[in-house]
């Protein structure tokens, strides 16, 4: 796809839009049609998995092969002429990963109420992010969030702190989606999770190492595309069978009622609308050491604080701040021509985040409602074949024998049902007894989430080490050529880093990318916060906030992921961010007004931050600072 320039950005949208349109109505054509071979019997599940997998996959290669460019402004930010809808639709598929597709409304089936933390801070933080930060990037015009810290605080040692910063949350958010890259392709294609993991990465590679942020942005429209219409037609249909209602979102109340009236005809403990019922456990510790061989903890539960808020509030916190600080998500303002685009650009985003997250409560509820209503009670040797295809993927497991906690008989109880959050979503097609082409429908869709998030993240880890560390820090003379070189052996490096990591399956995927959000939170969210609207924060004290957060964040993490009991306020390992942020602010403004003032052309810098719309279109801040621009 050729860069447009802004003059013909009218024209262009004209073209992407037909363009995509056509894409739209292929993807329901092919369905259909597979639906129809389905249904007289000329496809089985396998084959149908396998071409779904062909067709998106090959899809987003096709993207990548015809992206591919060797100019940095491409590589990096897309040559900054991605149109707002095409901006809105690429941050909706960057923002909606795996962890929103198909762990989300799992979260909300085995927490309830307690769930609905994720959907909350995750579009508040948006909200949060719109209004904060977004015009304020956007007129900076740089390449990465490292680029703004360095400029803005002063020197290398800010951006090389702020570049490891990025490294270390993008890593940790790429590792759960590669995570659900494994489960999807397991279920799929029905490959190990393990050659799930190392295929789906694959798929990611074809985009990001030939075309960086361009292939990456486009990719992401047509993903989007996919994800959002595999989410949508499962529940809907759904909707339809359970109420008579084909609008999921107005039914939502009537499954709730019907959750209640189940769960107490079974007599459950677990009360899906009750809020606060969660408590503490070192249960996915004990998992994943098990799974690498290591000797595991001793289970620990600590119901102490169950019934106060204070988990669910900090949660809530850390996901809405770090929402505001994640780099991947910030660099997307990079892409656009403009202040004003950028602006618009949110708005589309945040109405194609809506349409999932809106959906999300009613997709976990009809999904309990269905296992509550027609899954338990019934007899285990005449259980359908899903329970066995997903008993493959590790993620559920029926223990009726007395020895693992069952009565042994022979009926199937819900409490000897254990199925794992990441795979109510890719699970409920079938348990619905919908066509197989649905549940492979969303498998794609799931995919398109995991991958599109993913060729993001790898792109911001090579750009802070290709670009921040490399060019800017060690090698300044160094060629274009050489540094797209760098970028790409970063994003191999990157790959195959999370591949390594994801393999034993550290915690549900959202609890995983709740660990980045609190890094996020505790680390970039309170000097870009400061940096904007504070002249006389300085280089010294955004060293010490940033160090000094991440610091008290992983420490808390990993004490509480492995000891419970090891907790303030019955605070998890997933709100770590709410300890470390205000060290972060209260190291920033200390450091800072203990040391020398920012000089005076960065205090104009950030006058000229705050004003966002008091530029001609064009002009370059780093002008300002006395940095030198190249010329691309």
């Amino acid at each position: 796809m050729a860069v447009a320039q802004k003059r013909s950005i009218p024209v262009w949208q004209n073209y992407l839009a037909r363009r995509y349109g056509l894409f739209t109505i292929g993807l329901i054509i092919f369905s259909f049609i597979i639906g129809l071979l389905e249904y007289a019997g000329v496809l089985g599940t396998r084959s149908i998995g396998y071409l779904f997998l062909m067709l998106t996959i090959g899809m987003y290669a096709l993207i990548g092969i015809m992206s591919r460019t060797k100019h940095l402004d491409e590589y990096y930010v897309a040559g900054r002429a991605v149109p707002a809808i095409a901006n809105g639709m690429a941050t909706g598929a960057d923002w909606m990963s795996a962890a929103s597709f198909i762990s989300m409304a799992g979260t909300l089936w085995l927490l309830g109420y307690d769930g609905l933390a994720y959907i909350m801070g995750w579009t508040g933080g948006y909200v949060l992010l719109a209004l904060l930060f977004a015009p304020y990037i956007r007129k900076f015009g740089q390449y990465t969030i490292p680029d703004f810290v360095g400029a803005r605080y002063g020197g290398n040692r800010a951006r090389v702190v702020s570049s490891i910063a990025a490294i270390l949350i993008s890593f940790t958010y790429v590792t759960a989606q590669v995570s659900g890259v494994g489960i999807i392709m397991s279920r799929l294609v029905g490959v190990d999770y393990k050659i799930g993991v190392v295929v789906g990465l694959l798929g990611v590679l074809v985009c990001s190492f030939l075309g960086g942020m361009k292939a990456v942005t486009w990719t992401q429209v047509a993903q989007y595309i996919i994800l959002i219409i595999a989410y949508l037609v499962p529940v809907t249909m759904l909707s339809l069978a359970l109420t008579g209602s084909p609008i999921p979102q107005l039914s939502y109340g009537r499954a709730l009622q019907n959750i209640d009236r189940l769960e107490r005809e079974l007599g459950l403990q677990t009360q899906y609308t009750k809020p606060f019922t969660t408590g503490l456990s070192n249960q996915s510790a004990i998992d994943s050491a098990k799974q690498i061989g290591l000797t595991p903890p001793e289970l620990k539960v600590v119901n102490d604080w169950k019934g106060t808020p204070w988990n669910f509030l900090a949660l809530l916190a850390c996901l809405m701040l770090g929402t505001a600080g994640l780099p991947h998500i910030l660099i997307r303002f990079y892409t656009v021509p403009s202040v004003k685009e950028s602006r618009k650009s949110v708005g589309y985003a945040l109405f194609f985040i809506f349409l999932l997250y809106f959906t999300a409560p009613a997709y976990a509820a009809f999904s309990r409602w269905e296992i509550l209503q027609n899954v338990v009670g019934q007899r285990i040797d005449q259980l359908p074949a899903w329970t066995e295809n997903y008993a493959r993927t590790g993620l559920l497991s029926i223990n009726d024998d007395p020895a693992k906690g069952g009565n042994g008989d022979g009926i199937l109880q819900f409490n000897e049902l254990k199925i794992g959050g990441d795979l109510i979503v890719l699970a409920t097609p079938e348990i619905a007894g919908l066509p197989y082409t649905v549940a492979a429908l969303v498998a794609a869709g799931g995919l398109a989430a995991a991958l599109s998030t993913a060729d993001g993240l790898l792109v911001v880890i090579a750009s802070a080490v290709a670009h921040d560390i490399f060019y800017k820090t060690l090698r300044p003379n160094a060629s274009q050529r050489t540094r797209i070189a760098v970028g790409k052996a970063m994003i191999l490096v990157g790959a195959s880093a999370a591949a390594l990591a994801a393999m034993p399956k550290l915690a549900l995927i959202a609890q995983m990318v709740a660990w980045a959000f609190s890094l996020a939170a505790a680390s970039f969210f309170p000097i870009l916060l400061l940096g904007i609207f504070w002249k006389r924060a300085n280089g010294a004290g955004a060293i010490a906030g940033m160090i000094g957060g991440l610091v008290v964040t992983i420490s808390y993490m990993v004490g509480n992921y492995f000891d419970p009991a090891f907790n303030i306020l019955g605070i998890s390992h997933v709100g770590a961010g709410i300890f470390g942020m205000p060290v972060n602010f209260a190291l920033t403004i200390i450091v800072s007004l203990l040391t020398q003032a920012p000089p005076l052309e960065i205090q104009r810098l950030v006058d000229s931050l705050r004003r966002p719309d008091n530029e001609p279109e064009g002009h370059d801040l780093r002008k300002d600072t006395g940095e030198a621009v190249p010329a691309h």
